[in-house]
């Protein structure tokens, strides 16, 4: 029954799709990712002999799957599941299990303890579970994507669906609608990396530019690893972009998040340590003669207790510039009414004044210019960083798809030289064609173009995203001048 099961999966499944499947090459190309043939015999009596030869199990199974000459129906009916069996499978194991117990005990087998049953069998038992945990394939995907259980599951409602609706199932399909559920919940997985991670600076904010910029620096490189751990066959970087996306609109929101609270933080400050300062002037302190001295000698300590206090966070300069520029008409009323100084004392201190607001407008713009190129260099960081993750993943998947491909070449050149051996040449020059065919077919997709073609564009798109941290930057600038 199995075998009549291998025989109608080239009809019941298909790699590509109709419209752009080749039969033949369709059969050529399943052996790339199919999974090992294990034959299992239980309750096996007879001697592994082939013309009274010992031979192994793997041996007794090759014999069982040798071809008929001739082209009569019944011959070809024998063939056709053998013949499938081995164009399909890459490798094939056979486990031959004696009875597990004594005719006596068979009745009871349920309630037996691992002592009571037989030695062979437990031997056999043994070898077996060594291979499937130890040596066997684990399960791919066309492209040598590990399948887990829960993208199996998903796979498998793919193909219900297809069948239940009439149509043929198609692998490459398939996997294509299956990368696309894992990849969007790649992303998101991704992105909660990212966020859990900038929470905890967002605790802490107001921040300067470094420690922001080296946070989301790390976070984003680690939610780029969390994504391609899960991701595959996202070959267009969609859905990195999308991730890529993602975390700026974040990044973009804390960075204004953390500009807010720098400006708290700093009116706060200034409001407090002009408290004083606002007390004096009410009490009119600064209305006397010589009162602009005084005025000047206070203000001046207060900015630079102002500059001396820690953890301003990103709009120290710009406050403090904002600041002071709200202060300059009541200096100015305190210059015009000290009877100390002359006119001409007025047109100097005027001018001083003019050139102190001036110098802080200049710091301020320093401020903001520091802080963007130290943006900018953490932007280029984090980009060289994508690329690097991007390609050790384009490399992974390429050496998956090498060893794909050096299994199904292996495989059918064991077949090929089976098939001499046996006579079969006809046969033997068909698989020649199709040991061509994947020879060809690896080459390709190992060459540096290939690989240019695939990753090139992908950096390109990614790399268009990056500028628009520092574009929200202008625009904020642009906006405050407004």
């Amino acid at each position: 029954m199995c075998c009549s099961y291998v025989s109608e999966l080239a009809e019941q499944i298909k790699i590509r799709s109709p419209e752009a499947a080749d039969e033949e090459e369709e059969d050529a190309k399943f052996v790339l990712f199919f999974p090992s043939f294990i034959w299992v015999v239980r309750d096996f009596t007879l001697e592994l002999e082939i013309d009274r030869k010992k031979v192994t199990q793997d041996e007794y199974l090759e014999f069982a799957l040798q071809l008929k000459k001739g082209i009569n129906k019944k011959i070809s009916d024998y063939n056709l599941p053998r013949q499938c069996i081995r164009n399909y499978f890459p490798s094939r194991n056979c486990f031959v299990f004696p009875s597990p117990a004594s005719p006596e005990n068979m009745k009871r087998l349920e309630s037996l303890q691992e002592k009571d049953l037989v030695a062979d069998f437990l031997e056999v038992t043994g070898r077996f579970c060594d291979h499937i945990f130890h040596k066997s394939f684990v399960k791919t995907l066309k492209g040598g994507h590990r399948v887990t259980g829960k993208l199996l599951g998903h796979l498998v409602e793919i193909y219900v669906d297809t069948i239940s609706s009439g149509k043929v199932p198609c692998l490459d399909n398939a996997v294509v609608a299956l990368a696309n559920l894992e990849n969007q919940a790649a992303v998101q997985e991704a992105l909660k990396v990212y966020q859990s991670g900038m929470e905890k600076v967002k605790n802490k904010f107001p921040v300067n530019v470094d420690d922001i910029s080296t946070e989301h620096q790390k976070f984003s490189s680690l939610a780029t690893s969390e994504f391609m751990k899960r991701s595959f066959k996202d070959e267009k970087g969609e859905h990195l972009i999308k991730l890529v996306e993602n975390i700026d609109v974040h990044y973009i929101g804390l960075l204004k998040e953390n500009e807010m609270a720098s400006q708290r933080k700093c009116q706060d400050l200034l409001k407090n340590l002009f408290s004083d300062m606002n007390k004096r002037l009410q009490n009119g302190e600064y209305s006397q003669s010589g009162g602009y001295d005084l005025y000047c000698r206070d203000r001046d300590a207060i900015v630079e207790k102002y500059r001396r206090e820690p953890n301003k966070g990103v709009s120290a300069e710009a406050v403090l510039n904002e600041f002071l520029n709200e202060r300059g008409a009541e200096a100015n009323s305190i210059l015009y009414t000290d009877t100390k100084l002359t006119e001409n004392d007025r047109k100097i201190q005027e001018e001083k004044e003019k050139n102190a607001l001036l110098e802080q407008k200049c710091k301020e713009g320093e401020e903001k210019r520091i802080e963007s190129e130290r943006m900018m260099r953490a932007e280029k960081e984090r980009q060289e960083d994508q690329k690097r993750q991007m390609e050790e993943k384009f490399n992974q998947e390429m050496e998956q798809r090498q060893q794909e491909m050096d299994r199904a070449i292996e495989s059918k050149l064991k077949e090929q030289a089976e098939m001499l051996n046996k006579g079969f040449r006809e046969k033997a020059d068909f698989l020649d064609e199709e040991i061509k065919n994947l020879k060809k077919e690896k080459e390709e997709k190992s060459s540096g173009g290939f690989m240019k073609e695939y990753l090139m564009p992908i950096v390109g798109a990614v790399s268009e995203i990056l500028p628009s941290i520092l574009q929200y930057k202008v625009m904020m600038k642009g906006l405050k001048r407004k």
